[in-house]
């Protein structure tokens, strides 16, 4: 008998200490992929063919991939939030100190280590298959870093530590120093957190990687082909001072230019999958379009394409049951603020008791 069970695809968004609320809804979820196929052993890696994730979320799907749960993953992220994102360093107190970043990259390294030890991209530890996103700054080109022994790359990268790979896709520009990783034939390349390109969310970019023909799944597309969970790490409005902004200088523009481009490359994610598909549970992109529920790129679905996302706003937040107030919004929306670390899961937990539904699993 022909198995017709969908290629299943887990995508988690970067977004710094934020990745807290991404564990919420993996806890429901394993939950619920558990009760389906009547296995209380299950693991994520068990039921997704393909897990992928930029920068924190390329954390979260490293653990996944080697057999850890949902739950291990919380306690580990939890407990390490305040050792990665420690104290800030102080060019103010030290001003004669060219530090290359805000924070110290060795205690996120030596807890990488400790989680994945000497695994490499090609190792048979790694249990479905994984794609971590990380951006080459030395060449500007995005690198979806695969373990598929097929893949076109996969002989020059399965020597790769995973632990290595990771920290690169989460090297955040200004919050912690490159990677440096040998590519292959004595080729280094210096690698930054791959949220600084259009796959901060990388869904879309998992979805061409299980599908386009150089790549090494070459898998069909199609409502019941494909089945795409993509999880968020919190968003909001941004709405800025008209005034402040057109008389702001240099050094202003400087700071705004990641979030410039990287709101505009998540919405067009967004965009692109609703457009590609029928989702349950599309969103609004703007005031303009809405949220495409009329729209269909192609004559039928691509794929079954889920999102999971909380908006971190007043309202949105009363209803999942929290109070927060202004000055404490603005710091639950800071990536490295790892004192939000457990009010982020909390929210992550409650978000996905109202919006994880069992029917988006009957793919």
């Amino acid at each position: 008998m022909e198995n017709t069970k969908p290629k299943r695809i887990l995508a988690l968004d970067g977004g710094g200490i934020r990745g807290a609320l991404t564990l919420g809804f993996l806890e429901k979820i394993e939950e619920i992929i558990q009760d389906k196929e009547n296995n209380p052993a299950l693991r994520l890696c068990d039921y997704f063919d393909l897990i992928g994730g930029t920068s924190t979320g390329a954390i979260i799907a490293a653990g996944l991939s080697i057999g850890m749960s949902a739950s291990d993953i919380k306690d580990l992220y939890l407990n390490i939030g305040d050792k990665i994102f420690g104290k800030k360093r102080s060019w103010l107190l030290n001003p004669l100190k060219r530090y290359k970043a805000e924070f110290d990259f060795k205690p996120l390294e030596e807890e990488l280590k400790k989680v994945f030890g000497d695994i490499t991209m090609g190792s048979d530890k790694i249990l479905t298959g994984l794609c971590i996103v990380t951006k080459r700054a030395d060449t500007l080109s995005t690198w979806p870093i695969l373990n598929h022994p097929e893949g076109k790359f996969f002989e020059k990268n399965k020597g790769m530590l995973l632990r290595q790979v990771v920290r690169a896709s989460a090297a955040a520009p200004s919050y912690f120093v490159p990677q440096k990783i040998d590519v292959g034939q004595g080729e280094i390349g210096a690698f930054i957190d791959g949220g600084v390109s259009l796959a901060n969310n990388p869904a879309l970019q998992l979805f061409l990687v299980g599908t386009l023909s150089e790549f090494p799944y070459k898998w069909p597309t199609g409502e019941n082909n494909i089945s795409l969970f993509s999880i968020g790490t919190g968003t909001y409005t941004k709405k800025y001072d008209a005034d402040k902004i057109a008389k702001q200088g240099l050094l202003g523009w400087a700071t705004m230019v990641p979030d410039l481009f990287m709101e505009d490359a998540n919405y067009l994610n967004q965009t692109m999958l609703q457009y590609l598909s029928n989702s349950p549970t599309a969103r609004m992109i703007d005031s303009e379009i809405l949220d495409l529920k009329n729209d269909l790129v192609t004559e039928k679905a691509a794929l079954h394409y889920i999102r999971y996302n909380v908006m971190l706003e007043t309202n949105p937040l009363q209803e999942l049951g929290f109070q927060f107030n202004e000055k404490e919004l603005d710091s639950l929306r800071e990536m490295s603020d790892a004192h939000n670390k457990d009010d982020l899961y909390e929210i992550g937990k409650k978000a996905a008791a109202k919006y994880v539904e069992k029917k988006h699993f009957n793919y």
